[in-house]
């Protein structure tokens, strides 16, 4: 298989895996929200890390295939949510504040997109970059 073809298909297994997080990520923001009545920035980020969570475990096994260092790589994820998550978490406190009060899942889908985009060249890039298809 030629290079670009790789490429392509590990970019449609990230998009693939990444709408299968963000419904793991909805629906569990929806009942955080809805039921156990958390506080919106509360439900965000448990609905995050288990997003995330799931995320890094199949874009690692089947996307990127990698055979490296998982504590590693895992760290080096954390270091993208350490920034990612303070920043998100605030933004969405903001625009769904009385202030803006703009509405909370209109929040989180803008917030998955960006999510989405950045990760995806994180892992890309940064992750897994000496290690992909490794575990072939």
């Amino acid at each position: 298989m030629t290079d670009s073809r790789k490429e392509l298909m590990r970019s449609v297994k990230f998009v693939l895996f990444s709408a299968s997080a963000g419904l793991i990520q909805i629906i569990s923001f929806t009942l955080f929200e809805e039921l156990l009545k958390l506080p919106h920035w509360m439900s965000y980020l448990c609905a995050l890390i288990l997003s995330v969570l799931w995320n890094f475990t199949l874009n690692r096994k089947f996307t990127f295939r990698s055979a490296g260092n998982v504590p590693k790589a895992m760290a080096l994820v954390a270091l993208y949510y350490i920034v990612f998550t303070p920043l998100s978490t605030w933004w969405t406190a903001v625009l769904t504040g009385p202030s803006a009060a703009w509405n909370e899942y209109l929040v989180l889908g803008l917030t998955m997109l960006v999510n989405f985009s950045t990760e995806y060249l994180y892992q890309r890039f940064v992750v897994f970059r000496g290690s992909i298809d490794s575990a072939v």
